[in-house]
């Protein structure tokens, strides 16, 4: 277990390096997701739409954060399964899988009826910036898992030996009744209950670390440790062991090569949304003046322009050889500025794919054009889409699998000493499915069409490939007979068939 002043010390260096980040990070939320805690001392409720004058980057970020939590983790489908994998005799596929949905099937109803969804999606919308971090932490006989999206302006990462985030920090200020809830068994100083209890409204500097022991290879440990910043002192350690036991999941959208943190759309887009504000902020200046005016007029010793109130039944005097006030035109034409307001607009949501399907104008999609549609998503969202089911989808499920069994809720088969594998069904992931499905279709209708029916069915092995599409559409395992016991029923159909007469065929086509 590192001491308090190591922990102490690399947290300082993981912070120093952050500050790297902090302005295009503030940047992002100020003009895209105002309204959440800024980098630079921003309570919460406080106004923060002063900078924006447009409002397609805060609208694309938001839709971005529900197409993402509708094509990864939608609320009301299971979005994964559990296989048994390639580790498993396939004399027992079967009936291992049989046993491996009915744990998926708990395991997501745990996830649905807690607070996952609400949580995910505010870690969807950190996840536009680029990097995302959620708590997933072990509740009571009610709530058995509690999720908590943790604010990026809390969150410092270091990196590991294999240039994944091996370690989270999460630094806050807390309340003394805080710090005693969240951790019964913190190890309060005397000092820190006088202050507490003598200003209810104190709050000390905690930090919290989860560090990967790398020590033990064999099996994944974690060190915690929770401690007061200043004055420096130890509230709680321990060990989170086994697979699954880190409650702290960081994920990234994309990342450069070398760097800790993620790069996302919305990073991304900042370009095109500070054009936008630019553009939008001078055009309503322009507008401003065209419908106020400017006005002229000669210093001719009587007209006081200090006084003038340009409302309905004003008389303004002027001399006799004067000619009182003039309009004097705007020398700027903005219209050209609409041209590339459209561009910038479309390329803020393009770049945070909102225009996936396209606008509701004109004659309505087909199916098959949607169904088109969400695999070019799937495509354009591909290297991302395997990250986060990398960081993101495989960490939940063993997290909630490492807590319901520690509940005795669940028990997971190992064959060979080892567990299963997690498949993601989610819809963007059936859309690549679909798309393997797709492609065999397309190899047996140029069979059929070039070689004829016979053909095919020297080349195709039928049986082998009807199951192949119906795993990979998510038909039920209980549904799909075994490849064996297939073959043996076609058998039998064909030898009954080959023993009636032509005679009785005849008979029975007659009848």
């Amino acid at each position: 277990m590192a001491s308090l002043k190591s922990m102490l010390k690399g947290f300082d260096a993981a912070f120093e390096e952050r500050q790297n980040w902090v302005s295009s990070w503030d940047e992002c939320y100020t003009l895209a997701i105002p309204g959440r805690l800024g980098f630079y001392n921003i309570s919460p409720g406080q106004k923060t739409t002063d900078e924006i004058f447009d409002s397609t980057g805060v609208t694309a970020t938001a839709e971005f954060a529900s197409r993402m939590q509708a094509g990864m983790t939608p609320a009301f489908a299971m979005w994964f399964d559990f296989d048994s994998g390639s580790v498993v005799p396939e004399e027992q596929r079967q009936q291992v899988n049989e046993e491996l949905q009915r744990v998926s099937a708990f395991v997501w109803e745990t996830l649905n009826q807690s607070n996952l969804n609400q949580e995910l999606h505010e870690s969807y919308i950190d996840l536009a910036v680029g990097t995302a971090v959620l708590a997933a932490e072990e509740g009571d006989a009610v709530d058995p898992i509690r999720f908590t999206a943790i604010p990026q302006q809390q969150v410092v990462l270091a990196d590991g030996p294999f240039g994944k985030p091996d370690t989270v920090y999460r630094f806050r200020e807390l309340r003394l009744d805080q710090i005693e809830v969240i951790w019964p068994k913190a190890n309060i100083t005397e000092r820190m209950k006088q202050e507490g209890k003598s200003d209810d409204k104190k709050t000390f500097p905690i930090v919290e670390c989860v560090r990967r022991n790398w020590q033990n290879k064999k099996t994944e440990h974690h060190y915690f440790t929770v401690a007061v910043k200043e004055p420096m002192h130890k509230l709680l350690e321990g060990d989170f062991i086994g697979e699954g036991s880190n409650p702290m999941i960081a994920f990234r959208w994309s990342k450069a090569s070398g760097e800790t943190y993620g790069r996302g759309p919305l990073f991304n887009a900042l370009p095109d949304i500070k054009t936008l504000n630019a553009v939008v902020e001078l055009g309503l200046e322009n507008l401003a003046m065209a419908i106020t005016g400017m006005w002229q007029a000669d210093d001719d010793g009587i007209i006081n322009p200090d006084t003038i109130e340009l409302i309905a039944g004003t008389i303004i005097p002027r001399s006799p050889q004067g000619r009182g006030l003039e309009p004097l035109t705007p020398p700027g034409n903005f219209d050209a500025a609409q041209f590339v307001l459209k561009e910038m607009r479309h390329n803020v949501k393009k770049a945070l794919f909102n225009e996936t399907l396209g606008s509701p104008e004109g004659t309505p999609m087909s199916a098959t054009e949607v169904h088109e549609r969400m695999a070019d998503l799937a495509r354009e969202i591909g290297s991302s889409f395997g990250r986060l089911h990398t960081e993101m989808v495989t960490p939940i499920l063993k997290r909630c699998v490492h807590i319901l069994q520690k509940q005795g809720k669940i028990e997971l088969p190992k064959i060979n000493g080892r567990e299963v594998k997690i498949i993601n069904t989610s819809p963007l992931a059936q859309a690549q499915h679909n798309e393997d499905v797709a492609r065999v279709a397309r190899w047996l209708q140029l069979l059929n069409g070039g070689f004829g029916p016979q053909m095919t069915n020297t080349i195709v092995e039928a049986t082998e490939a009807a199951i192949y599409a119906g795993q990979k559409i998510g038909v039920p395992e209980k549904l799909i007979r075994d490849a064996g016991e297939a073959r043996a029923l076609q058998q039998q159909a064909i030898q009954e068939t080959s023993q009636v007469s032509p005679e009785q065929a005849q008979a029975g086509d007659i009848r």
